[in-house]
């Protein structure tokens, strides 16, 4: 059956979004030679549109890799490029993380495209997403007026590669900041570990709520970002803030989405409040399996590990199928419960049952699992037989049940292996040390903290928190 040159870029544009008619539409233009010129002088832009298209669609249905082939196509072939070829290009570029990018913005300047903002624009994100600041800032400051897309695509940059610095004199030198601008801020804080600041940037935005014309509301992003702030502030503060912006999503948002949902599982499971916890989970709507496996580790981790599995077991029960994450947080709950037995059981259901294969911090928890119980032989041979090495944290948690049952000598095997892979950490040293002065073998224990001292190493100090109770 032939088609129209224009019925075929029509059935593209119809369904550029999904991927098995895009690659039969794809075909039917090799087919019918759609996609090769064989006038110079004729159809070239036809040709151009239908690469174009197909570049875009390919990118939508995310297959990066196949869109950067049909651009090589496009040169090989001598297919004309034009400003609409390289966003999409720069994009997948972006995404599959290719560098260097010169070759690219090599061919947008050969083709003199790249006085259209939007080219510039995605060249700035590129270049910021991989890493290239300089570069992405350079562009930035051609451009005759940056516009808030190519500003926040700068900003990102910044806060992805954690110049915070640079990030924030840039938002505020921003003549117009949106949702956007604000989250990038917020979630840059966020993954710098400085919290307060997180929080401190959400406040300020609500407070500020106008940036010129625009009405600026936090969405769904920035809810999960500065709810990650406030889980992972010391104390009582966290949980403070977190019912604050908790009060604020009732007040001001249609409803509780299963994402938002979720951090404040987290928030509240990781700052004594799993009343609160559970009681979100409860009133969701749409619970996402990302809201599962929150109530599950919040359960656990607060010593509710057989009420964590019982939630499991409703989650099979009602259809939603586990994932990576989901058999942490089981796994977990089995090891602080000792139940050695059904954590086995669990883990070996993984791959037959439901298709996941384990990974490290799955071989992590059953030797926690194991260890706890006091299994530690069993640990370590349980060790020897992963598909691949073991990193620094399933040692440690072979060490930490070396030091609770004061198994020495694989104590010292294992620290050794932990201080090849991790050299500057000092926690290894004063497990090792705790495991000595549990024997009491005094000598090998001052000696294990003397190495520590004098490679220069000193433990974090110690501290404690007092949840203050206010009565009426």
């Amino acid at each position: 059956m032939m088609f129209s040159p224009e019925s075929l870029l029509q059935l593209l544009q119809r369904f550029i979004k999904k991927s098995i008619q895009i690659k039969q539409i794809h075909s039917v233009l090799i087919t019918n030679g759609n996609l090769s010129i064989p006038n110079p002088y004729s159809f070239q832009w036809a040709t151009t549109l239908y690469y174009n298209t197909l570049i875009r669609a390919y990118l939508n249905i995310h297959l990066p890799q196949t869109t950067l082939l049909l651009f090589t196509h496009m040169l090989s072939h001598n297919i004309p490029l034009n400003a609409h070829t390289f966003p999409s290009i720069a994009k997948a570029a972006a995404a599959s993380n290719i560098t260097p990018n010169k070759p690219l913005y090599t061919q947008a300047l050969k083709r003199g495209v790249l006085a259209d903002p939007f080219v510039r624009t995605s060249f700035i994100h590129l270049y910021a997403e991989t890493g290239d600041l300089f570069s992405a800032r350079n562009l930035f400051d051609e451009m005759p007026e940056p516009c808030t897309v190519s500003s926040n695509a700068l900003l990102d940059g910044f806060c992805k590669y954690g110049d915070m610095d640079s990030a924030f004199l840039f938002f505020e030198s921003m003549p117009m900041k949106d949702v956007y601008s604000w989250t990038s801020v917020v979630n840059g804080f966020v993954k710098k570990e400085c919290y307060d600041r997180a929080i401190g940037s959400f406040q300020q935005m609500v407070m500020q709520r106008f940036s010129g014309d625009c009405v600026v509301r936090p969405n769904e992003a920035t809810f999960v970002s500065v709810l990650s702030a406030c889980a992972n502030c010391s104390g009582i503060v966290g949980l403070l803030y977190g019912k604050q912006i908790h009060g604020y999503i009732i007040k001001n948002e249609a409803g509780v989405s299963a994402f938002v949902g979720t951090a404040l599982i987290d928030l509240y499971g990781k700052t004594d409040g799993l009343e609160y916890a559970m009681r979100v989970f409860g009133r969701l709507v749409n619970k996402e399996v990302c809201a599962w496996n929150a109530i599950m580790g919040a359960l656990a981790s607060n010593g509710k590990e057989k009420e964590a599995l019982d939630v499991f077991d409703k989650m099979k029960v009602g259809n939603w199928r586990p994932n990576e994450v989901t058999f942490v947080a089981v796994l977990s709950a089995c090891a602080r419960a000792e139940l050695v037995e059904l954590g086995l059981q669990i883990f070996n259901s993984m791959l037959s049952r439901f298709g996941v294969v384990p990974g490290m911090k799955h071989y992590g928890c059953v030797v926690d699992l194991l260890g706890r119980a006091g299994f530690v032989e069993e640990a370590n041979e349980f060790i020897r037989t992963m598909p691949f090495e073991a990193d620094a944290s399933v040692l440690g948690a072979l060490l930490g049940a070396c030091k609770l049952h004061g198994v020495v000598d694989l104590g010292v095997e294992v620290a050794k292996k932990l201080y090849k892979m991790q050299p500057q950490e000092c926690g290894q040293y004063m497990l090792l040390s705790s495991i000595y002065a549990e024997k009491e073998n005094w000598e090998h224990a001052t000696s294990s903290r003397n190495v520590m001292v004098d490679a220069g190493f000193q433990k974090p100090p110690a501290y404690s928190t007092v949840n203050a109770t206010v009565c009426n």
